[in-house]
């Protein structure tokens, strides 16, 4: 690419990346940046370095991540280079080449990142589960405590104190303390099952390798302990996105998956636990899931409005959010039941 790609990579960056391209061999000229930008990253900016080697065609790469400005209230950076870094030592993903002041510079992995249909291919969709549950098994150092309710809660009040009353009042964030208070006591319960969750498993974050079938998971930032039931549902949602049309902020929930599909993706899950689960199994984690795709929608709805006030992507994120509490409002009857309806008065 040019060299208008090039300016934006910062010059700390830059020196890392020379250094790195001096340690190999085979890079003609380590100052030779070819940038390109990649799409469909929607929290920080994304670049492939690229550096021609004595090696005929062939050339050396890495990926530069720019962290997008603003994020840093919906997770902790130094919480998720640690995760990174452990990731890394577990052969599980990129390994991390280099850090500075507002990024960092990541091994380039030597495979496809997938598309929005290939979520919904049975093969693909079968080794996904496999991984995922590989992934929900990893013991991350430090404390093991769910995340994903005092996340809403700091997420609320932070879109809160961004929002105009007009928007408070579109959202009607006025009423989602209760919301995430009735989901959060309707879901408690000794059977959920805790596991180390990724909770942005959507189609950008999955490689694949082409010739080995296998899969890496990438991209760290939401990670932490959770009920894998939420980690599930939040892959479920994510095939109703397709980030990289015209519109990728649209999506068509006539692509979630329908119930032999999470059935068939969660029988494989379980069944990686060794020997086949029983019927009663893979319905009561099949029905785990569909409620919290509500805790969920709450979630990314949320991250939605707060982006939309942080994040200089070009991205329409309100109207994302409006379509996950549109799709929370019109599912919450029917997942909850009686459970839910004391807070239907609010609507």
């Amino acid at each position: 690419m040019g060299s208008s790609e090039e300016t934006k990579i910062p010059d700390e960056a830059k020196q890392i990346l020379r250094t790195i391209a001096s340690n190999w061999d085979d890079v003609i000229d380590p100052n030779a940046l070819h940038v390109v930008p990649l799409k469909g990253a929607m929290t920080n900016q994304v670049y492939q370095i690229k550096w021609p080697t004595n090696q005929n065609s062939s050339s050396r790469k890495v990926l530069v991540r720019i962290y997008g400005k603003g994020v840093a209230v919906f997770f902790d950076r130094n919480n998720e280079i640690r995760t990174f870094e452990f990731m890394s030592k577990q052969g599980q993903g990129p390994r991390l080449l280099g850090r500075f002041f507002d990024g960092r510079i990541e091994e380039f992995i030597h495979a496809r990142t997938l598309s929005a249909c290939d979520l919904r291919d049975p093969e693909i969709s079968t080794i996904i589960a496999i991984k995922l549950k590989e992934f929900h098994d990893l013991d991350m150092p430090g404390p093991k405590d769910i995340c994903l309710w005092d996340r809403l809660y700091n997420w609320l009040n932070a879109a809160k104190s961004m929002c105009s009353p007009q928007e408070i009042q579109e959202f009607q964030l006025d009423t989602l303390q209760d919301e995430i208070s009735i989901l959060e006591k309707a879901f408690s319960g000794n059977h959920q099952h805790i596991g180390f969750c990724h909770n942005d498993l959507q189609y950008g974050n999955i490689m694949i390798h082409e010739e080995t079938r296998s899969i890496t998971i990438i991209d760290y930032e939401y990670a932490s302990y959770n009920p894998i039931a939420s980690d599930i549902a939040n892959h479920f949602c994510e095939m109703a996105a397709d980030y990289h049309t015209d519109t990728p902020h649209i999506l068509d929930y006539s692509k979630y998956p329908d119930l032999e599909e999470r059935q068939r993706f969660i029988r494989t899950y379980l069944s990686c636990s060794g020997g086949q689960p029983s019927l009663s199994e893979v319905e009561q984690l099949v029905e785990e899931v569909e409620k919290y795709t509500l805790a969920n929608h709450i979630f990314w709805g949320l991250w939605g409005i707060i982006s939309e006030h942080v994040n200089e992507i070009d991205f329409d994120y309100s109207e994302y959010a409006r379509q996950r509490f549109s799709q929370y409002r019109l599912r919450k009857p029917e997942l909850l039941g009686s459970s839910g309806m004391d807070a239907e008065t609010t609507h």
